[in-house]
């Protein structure tokens, strides 16, 4: 056998050597995985069903009576991402419920304003639910966040990741406005009046000014911005405007209710603001006409 033909058949053999090893530790991952997951399901006395494909477990726990859907379908959802202890790693509340096509329901932005991961198990499951749907999805590390983990949520490498999913019966981005309304002023048990706009205000102090507010005075508000979930949003403060240019809320709720020296609680639906659910403290300290 020629020099060159040794090594031809050598390097043929370290690269089925290189290749086997590659092959066999990527294998194991997903080993490791099963069992581990396999053994919590064990431990926990719980029945999943294992996807063939993929790998992945879920379990639907309600079917949901709505209709089906499918990835062109809009869908409002929220899930919460625990490791299999129980930790809490990210959780969506049920009082900003996510809204976008099925399709896209694989795509997470997390402490980032692109999406930068996939995970294509979340959809999946989404997929087999009805609206009204509910479902638990134990991802496998290597469907995860794979051996470096996240450290910004304390994922550490190689953590099997369990998911829980809602995907509401609501349809309409105004049908979970008022699903999320209803359920803040439920429990914060408030007294709101509703509005004919959908808007929900609470006058606290009426005010002492003359003016009567229009469309066209200039107001000057002290006011804090909330989401729904009670995140203060840092930009409030004091706004100085013609009322025609502030939130279409604003504008249906303060004139004839408020004069200066008012005071109240805005509620208001997504198509009233910039297009999500807000929760506004208004003071009135000056009206000009």
């Amino acid at each position: 056998m020629n020099k060159f033909t040794k090594l031809g058949l050598f390097t043929l053999l370290l690269a089925t050597v290189v290749f086997s090893s590659c092959k066999k530790e990527y294998e194991t991952i997903e080993s490791v995985d099963d069992t581990a997951i396999q053994t919590y399901l064990k431990q926990n006395n719980l029945s999943f069903t294992k996807d063939a494909t993929k790998g992945y477990y879920y379990k639907i726990t309600t079917q949901g009576t709505g209709s089906a859907v499918a990835n062109q379908d809009s869908v409002y959802y929220t899930y919460t991402f625990k490791t299999l202890s129980g930790q809490v790693l990210k959780q969506i509340s049920d009082l900003m419920i996510l809204g976008t096509y099925l399709g896209y329901t694989d795509q997470f932005a997390i402490n980032s304003n692109t999406v930068n991961y996939v995970f294509a198990p979340v959809r999946e499951v989404l997929t087999k639910l009805n609206r009204g749907g509910q479902a638990t999805l134990i991802m496998p590390s290597h469907l995860a966040f794979g051996k470096n983990g996240l450290s910004a949520l304390n994922i550490g490498s190689n953590e099997n990741i369990l998911v829980d999913l809602v995907m509401y019966s609501e349809s309409k981005r105004h049908e979970i406005d008022e699903l999320e309304i209803n359920k803040l002023i439920a429990n914060n048990n408030l007294t709101m009046i509703k509005d004919p706009s959908r808007a929900r205000y609470s006058i606290t102090t009426p005010g002492t000014g003359t003016d009567a507010i229009n469309l066209n005075s200039t107001i000057v508000a002290n006011y804090t911005l909330r989401t729904l979930d009670g995140v203060v949003v840092p930009q409030a403060g004091q706004i100085t405007d013609v009322l025609s240019n502030l939130f279409k809320g604003w504008q249906l709720i303060l004139p004839g209710k408020v004069t200066a020296g008012g005071k109240l609680r805005l509620i208001l639906p997504s198509d009233l603001t910039n297009g999500a659910p807000l929760d506004f403290d208004i003071e009135i300290v000056s009206v000009t006409n």
